[in-house]
């Protein structure tokens, strides 16, 4: 039964991660754009026109239109159509995984919340190479109160995580006077620290750094980047928070049994 019931829920999951990327892809131009941001029909980018419902229905509508707006003929950033697709398919992935694994209603929550906030915190700094430090802020409010009362970590272990997650980060932007980071990513560390704890802040700073490296040698591989051109680390750390707040503990064990 209970298999059953986990395969019906996927597409109502899947669908309700592509309502939410439609109305994050929203939110983020509301936020760049500084316009009042909760509140208000989505509209296009060229002529301000209200969109009709049917211009708003997640991934569909991008396909119809073309990838146009419908008065207008101003092209429509395909990044809409992938954040959405993207958001779907991670809270697809989120759900199975957790399903699968028996987790508490808790623990689902949090994989969807922050795999929510990650997807902003990647498409905003890959697009606008910033970090809403409202998010940040969040994150690790809602990160440090659900693993204190949820996830029996001690205050000590969120404290210090927070700290060393955002002490990482601050050392080097003092170092370099800002040239090697920005500013956001000191505040992304401290939402780091405060989710996944210690030790698991090792991990996920170990996982991040491998995630860019890899990443970055494709882009000068490929010709997209050079040697000097800045990449947006941002999008590296959420790659590598979410993983090990998935899997910190197994990678733990393993890098342990592998020393053995």
């Amino acid at each position: 039964m209970l298999v059953l019931e986990s395969w019906l829920i996927y597409p109502i999951i899947f669908v309700l991660g592509l309502i939410l990327g439609s109305y994050l892809n929203s939110w983020m131009w509301r936020v760049h754009e500084g316009r009042y941001v909760w509140l208000g029909r989505s509209m296009c980018v060229g002529c301000a026109r209200s969109l009709a419902w049917y211009e708003n229905i997640p991934l569909l509508s991008y396909l119809f239109l073309r990838g146009k707006c419908r008065t207008c003929k101003i092209s429509i950033p395909s990044s809409y159509f992938f954040v959405e697709l993207a958001t779907g398919s991670l809270f697809l992935f989120l759900s199975i995984v957790d399903l699968n694994s028996g987790v508490s209603f808790a623990r689902i929550f949090r994989d969807l919340f922050f795999g929510a906030l990650f997807v902003v915190i990647f498409v905003y700094d890959a697009k606008y190479g910033e970090i809403i430090l409202g998010s940040t802020w969040l994150g690790a409010i809602v990160a440090a109160f659900m693993n204190i009362k949820y996830f029996g970590f001690s205050f000590d272990s969120v404290l210090l995580g927070a700290a060393i997650g955002g002490g990482f980060f601050l050392f080097q932007y003092v170092v370099s006077k800002g040239k090697w980071i920005g500013g956001g990513d000191m505040h992304l560390g401290l939402l780091m620290g405060a989710l996944l704890g210690w030790p698991n802040i090792l991990v996920g700073l170990f996982v991040s750094y491998i995630v860019g490296a890899v990443i970055s040698i494709g882009l000068i591989l490929a010709g997209k980047k050079s040697m000097g051109s800045a990449i947006p680390f941002g999008t590296f750390l959420t790659v590598g928070t979410l993983v090990t707040m998935l899997w910190g503990d197994e990678i733990i064990k393993w890098y342990l049994g592998f020393l053995k």
